[in-house]
């Protein structure tokens, strides 16, 4: 009797449905929201628009950890386009991830989304610009200056790459570009929105929420595990950055679905605040208080002896 093989059954495709209901609600209140602009009024407009812009931001962060399918390309393209405008979302799943080498965080020279810099950047750093940066590292200056500054060093390195004929980054940047184009033929060609009002109104505030959310979720610190934040929040706000203010269980637990990090902080809290040495705010109010009008830390790198660096 001849062997017969039969072809294996092709993987279902894995669903987390609250988070694919999410990005539905989600597209659905942002178009519509765009779509009435008129009726509705700038004061309802431009808080909801930056509040869904930030939303979009979360959703991506969740996408690029392998959510809500097990399609990558699937899952890129339920947070396509980029209502935000600033981040390509190819360059941020990259350097997103790179950030998740615990190892390495806050070290500026590994860590891409550490705001901290090495003295001798600092040194060649002009006076006005030093002025920026610091006023950039209270929250406050965060709120108001952060995403201007967060572009500008982000086009000025990935310009960098480019002129060096880095193809990847090239890539990137082009899809990202047609995205936009979307954005905008929706915002101004269909709803009649003038998309400098878009921006200005809507995609920049909408970026600086994002930016109180990391304004405080890592420190300079000896050990590793202390360098990371838990906020506990309303859960409307964790709602916006889909509980990645319990930042310590996302970093312990970076594949943990948005809706399962709640459960699993409060089934481990005490370890959790023992490893992170008890850095721990009670919502986004507390950390105003502190740091609104100061900076929470120095712009260079204040413990460069904790740094994991060979040689």
């Amino acid at each position: 009797m001849t062997d017969v093989t039969l072809p294996r059954p092709a993987a279902r495709l894995k669903v987390e449905w609250k988070t694919l209901g999410l990005m539905a609600g989600h597209w659905l209140a942002f178009g519509a929201l765009i779509f009435f602009w008129r009726d509705l009024g700038w004061w309802i407009v431009a808080p909801l628009g930056a509040c869904l812009v930030c939303l979009h931001g979360s959703l991506q962060h969740e996408v690029l950890h392998g959510h809500p399918t097990s399609s990558r390309l699937l899952n890129e393209t339920l947070v396509f386009p980029p209502i935000g405008l600033w981040f390509p979302y190819r360059r941020y799943r990259a350097l997103h991830l790179k950030h998740h080498d615990n190892d390495h965080l806050t070290d500026p020279a590994f860590d891409p989304e550490s705001y901290y810099l090495d003295p001798q950047a600092w040194s060649g750093t002009p006076g006005w610009l030093r002025l920026l940066y610091t006023a950039n590292n209270a929250m406050l200056g965060r709120f108001l200056l952060g995403p201007a500054i967060s572009t500008a060093r982000l086009v000025a390195a990935e310009a960098r790459r480019m002129a060096q004929g880095d193809r990847e980054v090239m890539a990137a940047w082009a899809l990202h570009a047609a995205g936009a184009g979307l954005v905008w033929w929706w915002v101004s060609v269909i709803c009649g929105m003038p998309f400098w009002q878009y921006v200005v109104f809507i995609a920049y505030w909408g970026n600086s929420l994002t930016l109180m959310r990391s304004y405080a979720e890592h420190r300079a610190h000896e050990t590793v595990g202390c360098r990371t934040i838990v906020v506990e929040t309303h859960p409307v706000i964790g709602l916006m950055y889909l509980n990645n203010n319990l930042h310590m269980a996302h970093h312990e637990r970076p594949g943990m679905p948005w809706y399962e990090l709640p459960g699993y902080y409060r089934a481990n809290k005490q370890r959790l605040l023992s490893d992170n040495c008890a850095y721990l705010m009670r919502g986004y109010g507390e950390i105003a208080r502190a740091w609104a009008f100061r900076p929470k830390e120095p712009v260079v790198h204040p413990l460069p002896q904790s740094l994991k660096r060979d040689g």
